[in-house]
């Protein structure tokens, strides 16, 4: 069964190294795909938007299916890392695929390969995601050791994907003569399918590698049992029926969605609000490296200290209001203005801090899903780790895209349109621009901490359900 103690680093290493495969496969999909399809290879941003979305449909519906899964599978090497394993290569090949399409294909053979790829990219990530998730709740049972697991988990994502970009950006993409960004430097988008490629297989491989020896502790499947379609549907609906999971799939919800907004209009707040130089938002993006290693430190001595939810919530409030008040105090007249060092310094401040809360914020929320495992194997009899993280991958999936439709039409309703540079904005479009930001924003952002209120699972909760697991297990 699961250790009730804490992994070792080397553990904790192993598995927060899982991480960084999302983080970059997340970055390349979200930030630069639209970029490289559109801009450089000449596709119509319509049929890229069409490719992506088709792709994250599929996979979010694949997410419950790889769960149950996961969770039912019986074999010598467990019920999770089959899976991962089978993941290894197909994934690895796929990514360097999407980057690396054949040079004489335009039009519909261009969309028809993106799609293909970008939807096998997808569906093989998400056998290796769900049950390397899952493993948080069957490495241990500490309350505490599973903050500890997942912030790892978060920091090598953040850190791995920022890393692979920034690379892109300052190394591989060289600026020629009619071309200063460098972005129509070909060969730099190859090998950056290559160099994220191979960094995915280094991080799967060692997840999947550095928890085998675990495999023998791990929790057991259900018993074998007849399955009809109706019975899989009818057992997914009872784990997903829990209080607490509830809580947390409708905090994602918003939160997500929030997160979209953010990513989508992060790029204009920075060069349209604050006039921000290339230089500046270079250092804003690196700032990430230094909220990573805050959050990894503030998370598990948070969440041992008030608890998790109680520090989920501290210090979500904390986060998501300090955000957007920059550009709300600028609304105001009460920063410095635009160019000066000192807005700079002050915005920067600020990023950092709170990034890192909202990055500690996330490590809590994931670590809280972990604990509901044992509370519905005392209702159900089963383990379901992977319906659990599955149902929050697959919110994941769905909000984002709708936060970006949200940011897009923020951009709409501020009269901001493509190919418009910051000085052709008017003070009116900027300030409308501001507004639709920060309170877009801070509204999303306190229905999720409304909805994490509603979760139920406290560090007593959490030993009473072990130990009423145990003793039901001492009685049969």
């Amino acid at each position: 069964m699961a250790e009730h103690r804490a992994p070792g680093f080397l553990t904790r290493l192993a598995y927060g190294v899982g991480g960084a495969a999302g983080g970059i496969k997340n970055n390349g999909f979200e930030y630069v795909l639209l970029l490289f399809y559109s801009q450089v290879l000449g596709l119509s941003a319509v049929l890229v938007a069409a490719a992506l979305w088709i792709a994250l449909l599929i996979d979010a519906v694949s997410d419950p299916i790889v769960g149950y899964w996961s969770d039912n599978l019986r074999t010598k090497w467990g019920r999770r890392h089959p899976l991962m394993y089978t993941a290894m290569i197909p994934v690895t090949i796929a990514y360097f695929f999407v980057w690396n399409p054949p040079g004489d294909l335009s039009g519909l053979g261009l969309f028809a390969w993106l799609l293909g790829f970008t939807v096998a990219v997808r569906l093989m990530y998400t056998l290796f995601e769900v049950p390397s998730t899952a493993l948080a709740a069957e490495l241990t049972q500490d309350y505490d050791a599973r903050t500890s697991l997942m912030s790892f988990r978060y920091f090598f994502a953040w850190v791995g994907g920022l890393t692979v970009q920034i690379i892109l950006f300052l190394f591989l993409l060289k600026p020629s003569e009619g071309d200063p960004s460098g972005f129509f430097h070909i060969t730099g988008w190859h090998t950056y399918g290559l160099l994220g490629a191979c960094c995915i297989l280094a991080s799967i491989t060692v997840t999947s590698f550095g928890t085998h020896r675990h495999i023998p502790h791990l929790k057991a499947p259900p018993a074998p049992r007849k399955l009809t379609p109706l019975k899989v549907l009818g057992e997914i609906w009872e784990t997903v029926s829990n209080p607490s999971f509830r809580a947390l799939f409708l905090a994602t919800l918003f939160g997500l969605l929030a997160s979209g907004v953010s990513a989508t209009l992060n790029q204009y707040i920075n060069g349209f609000f604050w006039e921000f130089s290339n230089t500046q938002i270079t250092g804003l993006t690196a700032a990430v490296y230094v909220s990573s290693i805050l959050a990894l430190v503030l998370a598990p001595i948070a969440g041992r200290i008030f608890g998790k939810k109680r520090a989920a919530i501290t210090i979500g409030i904390l986060a998501f209001t300090i955000a957007p008040m920059p550009v709300i105090a600028r609304q105001f007249g009460l920063l410095p203005p635009n160019g000066s060092d000192e807005l700079y310094m002050i915005v920067l401040g600020i990023t950092v801090f709170d990034l890192a809360l909202i990055i500690a914020y996330q490590m809590l929320a994931a670590s809280m899903v972990a604990d509901i495992v044992e509370q519905n194997e005392l209702v159900t009899g089963r383990r379901s780790e992977g319906i659990y993280f599955a149902g929050i991958s697959f919110m994941r999936k769905l909000a984002q895209g709708v936060g970006v439709l949200t940011a897009s039409f923020i951009l709409a309703v501020a009269a901001i349109t493509p190919g418009m540079r910051a000085s052709q904005a008017s003070d009116e479009a900027v300030r409308t621009l501001g507004w639709g930001y920060a309170l877009t924003l801070l509204s999303l952002w306190m229905i999720m901490i409304v909805c994490v209120s509603f979760y139920r699972i406290s560090r007593e909760d959490h030993e009473n359900n072990l130990r009423a697991l145990a003793e039901r297990d001492q009685a049969t």
